[in-house]
């Protein structure tokens, strides 16, 4: 059997494992992402953890031939190169990473950004196997999105395509002002959906800035504090809101939910998919919607694919 490296880079850890064209995860590991380093003590540390998990994987008689990645940032992925990222991961913004792992391990490499990963991972062995065409929105720290066709993530011919959380949202306001938003404007999706979205609006609205992070306004939820629920509440509308218009654009086969908000169990989905579906035309009226299915290791089985199947999951850009 072939086996690659797949490789989720993110702002806070770098996991990747060796997968199998089966899918199969043969071994995995993580490091903390070198995130105040710059882009080469990245790549130095990224090419380490992968050549540590291909000894490993040679210890059980696999040999690894390719590496892929979802890395965080807009990716452009026809160069390999980072158009432009936050400052979640300083000095990132230019680093070319399949030529920069390609020359420390001498083997064939590939990116995309990493919620492309994530949806490519869903689409091959998750929760949208088996489909043509799927539609995977991401809630959590922040609020991002695929659209696979074919095996392929529409990219766009700017590499932007896939940050649907900076499109305005109706909900987004508080006393009538647009919510600022993490990519500097406002009004967005994000400014209301997102994780830190819902501690942020619990704390203008009158809670205990006490709480310290979302996880603990949605343990308030729990115990029956009526801000704690509306505002989570207002987040899952938001979010079936945005979704549900994203449908009626792209018409996908499924619509796949992920990220931090989507694994909140009562307090989130179902408001979330009542008003997805309340937003739906007639014709979608029975698109299935779906949680993530692969947990963690999505993005990594998703960057795998684009190096164990180059031509039905090559990326490619938008007509």
């Amino acid at each position: 059997m072939r086996y690659v490296v797949g490789v989720d880079l993110g702002g806070t850890k770098t996991a990747a494992g060796v997968v199998g064209e089966d899918g199969s995860v043969l071994v995995q590991g993580q490091i903390p992402t070198k995130n105040r380093d710059g882009g080469e003590a990245i790549l130095d540390a990224t090419a380490v953890l992968v050549r540590f998990l291909m000894d490993r994987a040679a210890e059980q008689g696999a040999t690894v031939d390719a590496v892929g990645v979802g890395s965080a940032g807009v990716i452009n992925a026809a160069e390999g190169t980072v158009v432009s990222a936050t400052d979640a991961i300083l000095d990132w913004t230019g680093t070319h990473i399949t030529a920069g792992l390609q020359a420390r391990l001498g083997l064939p490499a590939a990116v995309v950004n990493d919620v492309h990963a994530h949806a490519l991972g869903e689409a091959w062995q998750g929760a949208a196997a088996g489909t043509a065409t799927s539609l995977m929105v991401a809630f959590g720290t922040g609020v991002g999105g695929s659209f696979v066709i074919n095996g392929q993530p529409l990219l766009g011919h700017h590499f932007v395509g896939g940050h649907v959380g900076h499109f305005a949202s109706p909900l987004a306001l508080h006393r009538g002002v647009p919510l600022p938003c993490s990519c500097g404007h406002a009004g967005h999706v994000e400014a209301v959906a997102s994780g830190p979205a819902v501690r942020a609006a619990y704390v203008r609205e009158g809670g205990s800035a006490g709480l310290a992070d979302t996880r603990a306004v949605f343990d308030a939820a729990r115990l029956g504090d009526e801000l704690a629920l509306s505002v989570i509440s207002r987040a899952a509308r938001a979010a079936g809101q945005a979704v549900g218009g994203l449908a009626n654009i792209l018409d996908p086969e499924v619509v796949v939910i992920s990220g931090g908000l989507a694994d909140a169990g009562e307090l989130w989905w179902p408001a979330m998919e009542r008003t997805l579906r309340a937003e739906l035309l007639a014709p979608l009226a029975g698109v299935p919607v779906v949680r993530a299915s692969l947990g963690n290791t999505a993005a990594v089985v998703g960057a795998a694919s684009l190096v164990l199947s180059p031509f039905s999951h090559r990326p490619q850009e938008s007509p």
